[in-house]
């Protein structure tokens, strides 16, 4: 298989994850996690390889995440820029002062920096192609969700999904609680056909949202039986 195959499959995968886990409902544009690209192939260094080369196309879009050191937010390009436009016409409406920086930031720092993250002087430097970048500028990014500060070292920022904020915390306590639905089963097994049809109480993600996570991250497998696909809890 060609470099541009593997990449059109991956895609094909990406879209199908999207289809299948429905985030739709909770955020105003699709996206997919790492850790579920990972649940639909065997080789996750090419799937890292291709995420790369996707990337530097800028037909992707890679986010990291608060809710665990490796969880990543993978979004279309096309359809992040279609967030940040709604993030923008939020922001606007408030009337705050220093709303150009928007434009400085999409043509000049996103389609230079394709990392997950950017530290302060040099999104300064690349906001300065558009104009006198100032700290109100990189609060009002800050304010509309394009940009969160690392608690770790404050100069550094991720560049983050708009809105997306209300729903990490139900992607991390979904996580546990299918995993605690499953912890409680005799064997710490069910069949994947009657997980599905759970739902859930803490997380406002689709169930199937959560097992291609923690399929692909590792915390349950799959086992192929006579009466259907069974998922279970992972010892390793």
């Amino acid at each position: 298989m060609g470099v541009m195959d593997e990449q059109r499959a991956l895609l094909t995968s990406f879209e199908s994850i999207q289809r299948d886990t429905n985030c739709r409902q909770v955020v105003t544009q699709p996206f997919i996690l790492q850790s579920q690209l990972y649940s639909s192939v065997k080789d996750r260094t090419q799937v890292d390889r291709d995420l790369e080369s996707l990337k530097k196309d800028r037909v992707l879009r890679v986010f990291k995440l608060s809710t665990g050191q490796d969880d990543h937010a993978i979004m279309f390009m096309d359809d992040y820029l279609r967030q940040m436009e709604f993030a923008i016409r939020r922001s606007t409406g408030k009337k705050q002062d220093g709303s150009e920086v928007f434009e400085w930031f999409e043509k000049y720092v996103l389609h230079s920096k394709l990392d997950v993250s950017i530290n302060h002087l040099e999104l300064c430097s690349l906001l300065s192609c558009g104009g006198d970048a100032k700290d109100k500028h990189i609060t009002v990014l800050m304010n509309a969700g394009l940009l969160t500060r690392q608690l770790i070292d404050p100069n550094m920022y991720w560049f983050s999904i708009p809105s997306i904020g209300p729903i990490l915390k139900g992607l991390s306590q979904g996580r546990k609680e299918v995993l605690s639905l499953l912890n409680r089963r005799k064997y710490k097994e069910m069949l994947v056909s009657s997980l599905e049809k759970t739902r859930l109480r803490s997380s406002p993600l689709d169930v199937r949202f959560h097992l291609r996570d923690l399929i692909g991250s590792g915390h349950i497998k799959t086992v192929q039986t006579p009466t259907g696909l069974l998922a279970r809890v992972s010892t390793d």
